[in-house]
């Protein structure tokens, strides 16, 4: 009998992942913003070396201020306004994942944001689902597997929710799983949405709402309680709702017992956390105290290119801080997996047919 491997970032590579939470115009290569820059003719670049082009976008994130990490992202959708831009982009995500052993992906972006140079939206949402498409074909040809939907933002600081509603509705079925309203948290609550969100309720339309990153337990109360949110992106402000003895013994409040009771997930992203300061540093993060309570969290990229993590690395760091084990990284990836906005029949077969299997060998 082979003895079962450590937890390391090479072997973690190697076994099935999956990713609620990782934003579009966050994962580009530094290659694909250089080329697509000088392609387009776009001339914000801080350097076109692509070497130092990564780490400024690495260090340009870590400010400890969201409304900063956000500015980042003028780069990055700035070299993302043409069809061929954005199919590519999307192309390379499917295959950077796939490369990192995720099985499913649901990835983010706002359509909004790709409209600069006349692309209407629904060219944008058709032109993301083609790259997806090439993606997930690329890395079958190369033996890896990738099944992956998107999520269509609405900017929370903009007027166009509605809208955007309404097309996440209407490509449902060739690709489109969910909505989610992004942007900074602070001065814009989820309830200036109200209208989107009720549209979508009124189709059976699944949706997400970033709260409690930067903002606090109100931007979770309302996503939840007046919005109806099924996930919360990030959420990791529900431990202010949590008062712990100096035995370690924790006492919920009423919200923090409602997500866990009614098993909202958490879209959680370490490392963008330590980035915008919702956490100090990843040993500090309440993931481990969330998890140690059952919570239903799951373990997310946010922004690959801005934090230089992959969903691999994001285990491994957790590992190192919290001990964890493969039985928890399964646990992990099935909690993903169960809250993706995705068909029960295509969740459950993941789940017995990819991802247990894949656990399987390293829990004997």
């Amino acid at each position: 009998m082979s003895a079962i491997p450590p937890v390391t970032l090479e072997h973690i590579r190697r076994v099935p992942k999956v990713l609620l939470h990782d934003h579009l115009d966050g994962s580009l290569r530094p290659e694909t913003v250089a080329e697509l820059a000088d392609a387009t003719g776009y001339r914000g670049l801080p350097t076109t070396d692509v070497g130092e082009l990564g780490r400024w976008f690495r260090e340009a994130a870590d400010s400890g201020s969201l409304v900063s990490y956000l500015e980042t992202f003028a780069h990055t959708c700035g070299v993302m306004q043409t069809e061929d831009a954005l199919v590519r982009v999307a192309a390379e995500c499917a295959e950077d994942l796939a490369d990192d052993g995720v099985v499913y992906a649901e990835v983010r972006y706002a359509p909004e944001l790709f409209v600069e140079r006349g692309l209407t939206l629904d060219a944008v949402v058709e032109a993301v689902q083609e790259g997806f498409a090439q993606g997930e074909r690329r890395a079958a040809e190369r033996g890896k597997f990738i099944r992956t939907g998107t999520l269509l933002c609405a900017m929370r600081q903009h007027a166009r929710a509605q809208e955007i509603a309404e097309i996440a509705v209407r490509y449902r079925d060739t690709g489109v799983v969910g909505f989610d309203i992004a942007g900074p948290e602070a001065g814009f609550p989820p309830t200036r949405n109200l209208d989107a969100f009720e549209y979508l309720r009124t189709n059976n339309a699944h949706f997400t709402i970033h709260a409690g990153e930067a903002f606090g337990l109100a931007s979770i109360w309302e996503a939840i309680q007046h919005c109806g949110a099924e996930r919360l992106g990030h959420g990791v402000r529900i431990v202010d709702d949590i008062k712990s003895d100096p035995d370690g013994t924790a006492h919920l409040g009423p919200l923090a017992s409602y997500v866990r009771d009614r098993r909202i997930p958490l879209e959680i992203c370490p490392s963008s956390n330590v980035q915008t300061g919702a956490a100090a540093s990843i040993a500090d993060h309440p993931i481990g105290l969330l998890a140690r309570l059952h919570f239903r969290v799951t373990v997310n990229t946010d922004n690959r290119l801005m934090s230089g993590c992959t969903v691999s690395s994001e285990f491994a760091a957790l590992a190192d801080a919290f001990g964890y084990g493969w039985a928890d990284l399964q646990w992990f990836t099935i909690n993903a997996m169960k809250s993706a906005f995705l068909d029960f029949d295509l969740r459950l077969a993941l789940i017995n047919n990819v991802i247990k299997p894949g656990y399987a060998p390293l829990l004997a």
